[in-house]
């Protein structure tokens, strides 16, 4: 592929926006220019007023294949990916069949995304009861890092982990030098809670609400941060939902603790107070909470203390989420929003008066750190992958099915205006997305982390 330019007056890149030719040089960027330094003989690209941004990076994403591919799998996955302008995903290591605990199952989940990715992908491994002697044999095979659960996972093959199973599991997970990423829900408040709700209606999200309690998380947090401490392994807490934690993960990063922090745009857009009894497509875990509680989440992004904005997309067939009967105990507790994530942000962000600086280092950089990718992925940058996303910032749309692009076109979105849209997504220079089409071919390649050796 010769050389070729994407010039554009609003070029997001990590010193800020502004008017800029991005030189891309087959799949890479070769630099990121002032217009009037474009080479006369090269074909240039002129999107004029739309936004040029990184390619983003989702570190946290369900695709279920292989062994559920009918709730998801790689090839519409990363359709959606490539649709909602992600250019890496790294994929979760539960809800496939076998989950990725071991590197047996890692190999099987490998083959199946190099047969159907649209886009760039990477793998965490997981941490469960009993699979401590295969974390650094999954480190050496190459995972991105490592994610455990202390409360029941809602899903078999998958189990949680107790503290003395962590404590187990830690030393191995620490040798590795990769992040252990957690979530943070401890069984002992939510039990608390239920005996509260024998007799409540669960078609009300209140109910529902006030059975996966704060305290489930600050509890989690809080023995989090004191093995962190004990054992200074990288700690990231996924999807964080109350913001009563903030001041604690604020003072856990002043003590210089390795702890980094996410959370998801259906936390930082949707409202406890909104959601309407029995609208059990907002059902996930732990729960949306209410308006001051997003508010707060917002300055918790704003002073830096959440690093990053990842999707957890967690899609399901949609029988089971008990849609006609609204039952949220029964429902399965997963948000589907892969496609919509950066139009969802910036919506809610530019009513904050953040701009696309900040959303592209809460959705492409911060990630691309996390796993362990960010010298070569989530920036507009010299020697990066030319992975951009061409985004009109100004326009808005009727969040509709034939937006959505993953396997089963249900969402809890649909019927929003939304405001941004993506008009083309290009992976290492090729085309993946266009207007509504996907002219790529097959051809999203594993993105391994940097840097992994194991000590003698």
């Amino acid at each position: 592929m010769s050389v070729q330019a994407f010039l554009s007056r609003r070029v997001v890149t990590p010193q800020g926006i502004r008017a800029a030719g991005v030189l891309v040089d087959g799949e890479r960027i070769r630099a990121v220019v002032d217009p009037e330094k474009i080479p006369s003989n090269i074909p240039v690209q002129d999107y004029g007023e739309l936004a040029i941004l990184p390619g983003l990076v989702d570190s946290h994403v369900h695709i279920n294949e292989p062994g559920r591919t009918e709730w998801e799998g790689f090839s519409s996955a990363t359709r959606a990916a490539a649709a909602g302008g992600y250019t890496l995903v790294v994929d979760m290591p539960l809800n496939c069949l076998p989950a990725t605990t071991n590197v047996a199952a890692m190999e099987l989940k490998r083959a199946a995304a190099r047969a159907s990715s649209l886009v760039d992908w990477a793998i965490w491994g997981g941490v469960v009861s009993d699979n401590q002697e295969h974390i650094e044999d999954l480190a050496t095979a190459g995972v991105a890092g490592f994610k455990c659960f202390l409360i029941d996972a809602g899903i078999d093959g998958f189990t949680m982990v107790s503290e003395a199973q962590l404590r187990a599991a830690l030393p191995h997970v620490v040798r590795t030098g990769l992040p252990l990423l957690v979530h943070a829900e401890l069984v002992g408040p939510i039990e608390a809670a239920a005996r509260g709700l024998e007799n409540r209606d669960w078609r009300q999200y209140q109910t529902y609400l006030e059975s996966r309690p704060d305290e489930a998380e600050l509890e989690a947090i809080g023995l989090l941060l004191g093995l962190c401490r004990e054992f200074r392994f990288p700690l990231h807490i996924v999807h964080l939902a109350t913001a009563r934690a903030l001041e604690r993960l604020r003072a856990a990063r002043e003590e210089g603790l390795p702890v980094s922090v996410e959370t998801c745009p259906h936390y930082l857009h949707f409202a406890a107070q909104d959601i309407a009894d029995g609208a059990t497509m907002c059902k996930c875990a732990p729960p949306i909470r209410g308006r001051a509680n997003r508010e707060q989440l917002w300055e918790g992004l704003r002073d830096g203390v959440i690093d990053l904005i990842a999707t957890d997309h967690s899609p399901c067939p949609p029988d089971m989420k008990r849609l006609e009967e609204g039952n949220f105990q029964k429902a399965w507790g997963g948000f589907a929003g892969l496609s919509l994530a950066l139009p969802v942000i910036w919506t809610e962000a530019g009513r904050r008066g953040f701009s696309l600086r900040d959303v592209a280092r809460w959705m492409a950089e911060g990630p691309a750190r996390l796993a362990g990718c960010a010298d070569r992925k989530g920036r507009i940058a010299e020697g990066y992958d030319a992975d951009l996303v061409i985004f009109a910032p100004k326009e808005e749309f009727l969040v509709t099915e034939d937006r959505l692009h993953y396997r089963h076109r249900v969402s809890a979105y649909l019927g929003e205006r939304l405001r941004g849209v993506v008009k083309k997504t290009f992976v290492r220079g090729t085309c993946v997305f266009d207007d509504g089409e996907f002219p790529g071919e097959i051809g999203g390649r594993e993105c391994r982390r940097t840097g992994v050796s194991l000590p003698d």
